[in-house]
């Protein structure tokens, strides 16, 4: 769960954990936001529904960083995180800001990441974002372990290949994938009709992005591949895409997206969908 998000769902992730040796599972968590207690809070904020009564307030300043990762790892109770991303540090999210928050992050935020990790509270440093753009800006001033990137590799989406991709991969920079059914276009497609609406980037699908997930379509019921695994298993091919993100609302959303990741998927395909 985002630290910012319901922090019951820390308290309840924390106690599971615990019931298992700290080198059984992996965790990450975001920095970036800080709650701050307020009665009066909206329950939606920043996308998130129902959270509990604080207010999400933007802070990538050192000392806001160190306490919303302390604050994490409290409602946790864990001495130690394997990933900390800093989340959401884009001209989308910050306008006309983005210049003063992209040198917050650079000069505060990740140099007090650094201190931490030589603390021992964490392993590994990264940016949590869906924006292509920002971690290049980052990558040329400073260093990062790993990118958690939501969206801009996948079937359709090739944002991240022609610059982001080759500078991780000569820079060691390890990528976990999420968004790669470009919240849920390339989970449900476009043929069969429906009064579903479609998808795409957290918003109503334009017609462009329509068009091209139709086209990919066309090209999976020629081979008998089903949609959501090609989604699935084509980012992985790359060498700088180690985990990718399921997203599962349910327990049938995950087997059937344990069952898209092992279907098997020959060359030929590959080699048209280039076409």
């Amino acid at each position: 769960a985002p630290h910012y998000g319901n922090g019951l769902s820390e308290h309840r992730m924390g106690r599971a954990l615990r019931q298992h040796g700290r080198s059984e599972f992996t965790l990450s968590t975001k920095v970036g936001r800080l709650l701050i207690p307020d009665p009066s809070a909206p329950r939606e904020q920043n996308s998130y529904v129902d959270v509990l009564p604080f207010r999400q307030a933007w802070d990538y300043s050192a000392r806001g960083v160190r306490r919303s990762l302390e604050d994490s790892l409290q409602r946790l109770g864990l001495a130690t995180l394997d990933a900390v991303y800093v989340h959401d540090c884009d001209a989308i999210n910050h306008g006309l800001d983005y210049p003063r928050v992209l040198r917050q992050v650079v000069d505060e935020a990740l140099p007090e990441l650094r201190r931490m990790r030589a603390e021992g509270l964490l392993r590994h440093i990264g940016l949590g974002v869906n924006d292509v753009q920002v971690c290049l800006d980052v990558l040329h001033q400073g260093e990062l372990d790993c990118l958690l990137l939501a969206g801009r590799y996948s079937l359709v989406d090739h944002s991240a290949l022609a610059q982001l991709l080759p500078l991780c991969e000569q820079r060691g920079v390890r990528i976990a994938l999420g968004g790669v059914f470009n919240s849920g276009i390339l989970a449900t497609g476009v043929r069969g009709g429906g009064d579903r609406p479609l998808r795409f980037n957290y918003e109503r699908a334009p017609q462009q992005w329509i068009d091209h997930v139709a086209a990919v379509e066309d090209v999976c019921a020629q081979h008998a591949v089903p949609l959501r695994a090609a989604a699935l298993q084509f980012p992985l091919a790359h060498p700088s895409i180690d985990i990718v993100l399921l997203g599962p609302q349910d327990l049938q959303q995950w087997q059937d997206g344990c069952a898209m990741m092992r279907h098997p998927i020959a060359a030929d395909f590959w080699q048209a969908l280039r076409k």
